[in-house]
Order: C-alpha cells, then sequence, then structure tokens
C-alpha cells in the first residue's frame, strides 16, 4: 500500500512539472508578449510568453515592447517550454534562445510587467523591482501612461460595453438613416 501511494504521488507530481519543448524560428512578432513559431516540420504555432504582460498595441509603449521582442527574438530560433494552453489557445511558455531567458529579459529590460496573476518565480519580480529602480523601458514614462496591461484592457473593456457605438454588432446600423445591411 505505502509503495503504492509513493508511485502515485510521485506520478502526480511528475504530471505537474511536465513540459513540452517547442523548438522553432520565429517568423512573426504580435506583440510584446505574443509571437508565431514556425516548427521543423512547417507548423506553426502561436506562443505567449508566460508570467509577463506587456503594454498592449495602442497602449503607451505597445509598440516599442513590439519592437523589443522582435529585436530579441525575430528569425532566430527559440525553445518553448510549456506545459498548458491559454483560453485563446496560445501556447503559455518560457521561450529561450540558448541560455538566455526571454520572458526574463524582456522585464529586466523594463520592456514588460510581471503578470502577478499568472508568475510563480520570485526571480521575475526582483528583475522588475530593478528595471523599476533604473527607469528602463516603461518605468522611464510618466506615471501616468504605466497603466498595467490587465488594467488597461479591462477600462477599454468597460469602455465597450458601456458606448452604445461601440456595443453594436457590426452588422447593425449606428445612424439612424443607414441602410441595413442583410
Amino acid at each position: 500500500m505505502k509503495n503504492i501511494l509513493i508511485l502515485l504521488i510521485t506520478g502526480l507530481l511528475s504530471a505537474f512539472s511536465w513540459a513540452d519543448d517547442i523548438t522553432g524560428r520565429v517568423v512573426s512578432v504580435h506583440d510584446g508578449d505574443t509571437l508565431i513559431l514556425l516548427t521543423p516540420e512547417q507548423k506553426q504555432i502561436k506562443i505567449r510568453l508566460a508570467e509577463i504582460d506587456t503594454p498592449e498595441i495602442g497602449q503607451p509603449y505597445g509598440n516599442q515592447a513590439k519592437k523589443a521582442l522582435a529585436d530579441l527574438v525575430f528569425d532566430q530560433t527559440l525553445t518553448a517550454r510549456s506545459n498548458q494552453k491559454d483560453r485563446y489557445g496560445r501556447v503559455l511558455a518560457q521561450l529561450y534562445l540558448g541560455e538566455v531567458w526571454i520572458n526574463a529579459e524582456m522585464i529586466k529590460q523594463g520592456d514588460a510587467w510581471v503578470y502577478r496573476q499568472h508568475s510563480r518565480d520570485p526571480r521575475l519580480l526582483a528583475f522588475e523591482t530593478q528595471a523599476r529602480e533604473e527607469k528602463k523601458g516603461l518605468w522611464a514614462l510618466p506615471e501616468s501612461q504605466r497603466v498595467p496591461p490587465w488594467e488597461w484592457r479591462k477600462s477599454r473593456w468597460t469602455q465597450r460595453k458601456h458606448s452604445p457605438l461601440l456595443s453594436n454588432p457590426p452588422h447593425e446600423p449606428v445612424a439612424p438613416n443607414a441602410p441595413a445591411h442583410k
């Protein structure tokens, strides 16, 4: 009985620590924390960098974060270590270029926040603190422009929800005399 219990616990622990390694060349950078890897089998895989969050395109520093990630990884062969997908079907991964941990590099350069809701690695918080103190990247912005992306997305969602123009489905006319789309 004791041996069965040990075997069961060992199996559960290994299941939780299991990770797939995906190797591929970066063929597209969507924003500061999302990219496309092309595997040797010519399969495109959408990767979301785990434990970090970067400003969205349209948000202050969003384009700079995208450029920072592209400068680090575009057309490079990376290893993505992952054990899950997000609700959008993207592979959540720790990315490595050789021995360089890309997720951490984005934090160290001041191009990303630690995504506290999803982060488990205390080193990332230390890297973020140092980037803040050194006013690197987004931390050099005026405080009023440093809105965490999760708060920015939430405020945009709330604005859309309460705006009559933005909440109409695209097939419904907005102007009173506009012809209806069929």
